[in-house]
Order: C-alpha cells, then sequence, then structure tokens
C-alpha cells in the first residue's frame, strides 16, 4: 500500500483527495497547508508519493518539490495545477516531478498516476 503525504492549501482539495485515494487503496499519511509544511512532514513521515498544489502561500510547490529532492533525490513527486500554468509545470518537470494532474482532475486519472510511480 502506498503511503500519501497531500500538500495543498485548499481544504477541500485535500479532502477530495483524500477520498479518492482512500476508496483507491492509498493510506493518506499527512496533509500539509503549504510547501514549507509539505518539506517538514516529507521528513518525518517519509511517504512514497507526495501530491503537490504548484500555488501555495509560504513556499510554492515548485520551490516545495526542489527542498524535497535536496532530501531525497528520488522522491516521487507529483504536481497538481490549474489549466493554463505550462510554464510552472515545465519548471516542475526540471526540478523532478515524477507526473502531473491538472485540476479539474477525475478520480481514474488521479489513482493511474499514482499507481504508475
Amino acid at each position: 500500500m502506498k503511503k500519501v503525504l497531500i500538500v495543498d492549501d485548499a481544504a477541500f482539495m485535500r479532502v477530495s483527495l483524500k477520498t479518492i485515494l482512500e476508496s483507491n487503496g492509498f493510506e493518506v499519511v499527512g496533509e500539509a497547508v503549504n510547501g514549507l509544511d509539505g518539506v517538514t512532514k516529507f521528513k518525518s513521515l517519509c511517504p512514497d508519493v507526495v501530491t503537490m498544489d504548484i500555488t501555495m502561500p509560504e513556499m510554492d510547490g515548485v520551490n516545495a518539490l526542489r527542498e524535497i529532492r535536496k532530501i531525497d533525490p528520488n522522491a516521487k513527486v507529483v504536481m497538481i495545477s490549474a489549466m493554463g500554468q505550462e510554464t510552472f509545470v515545465r519548471e516542475a518537470v526540471m526540478a523532478g516531478a515524477k507526473g502531473f494532474i491538472v485540476k479539474p482532475y477525475k478520480e481514474d486519472y488521479v489513482v493511474q498516476t499514482l499507481n504508475k510511480l
């Protein structure tokens, strides 16, 4: 069972993702409200996969991704972004993101993307 850390500043997005993941056999080991919180929780929870929103206060998803990859170069981080954030998507891929999910997302696509990792 893959352990997942959800990083998103919107509570309803965390709830939505958690519901999808838990009903598909993933274990959500933690939730973080911004990139900084995500990096801290990554260190203590050691999840198999991180879902990372891009636009957040304190520290955005791309910078959090870079910090997480410094801690663990093999970390599996999937970025979640709204439509029209292609610039960030390219940046995140160069920073080592393992996948992308675009909002609004479909349940089967989320599950498929995380299962491929």
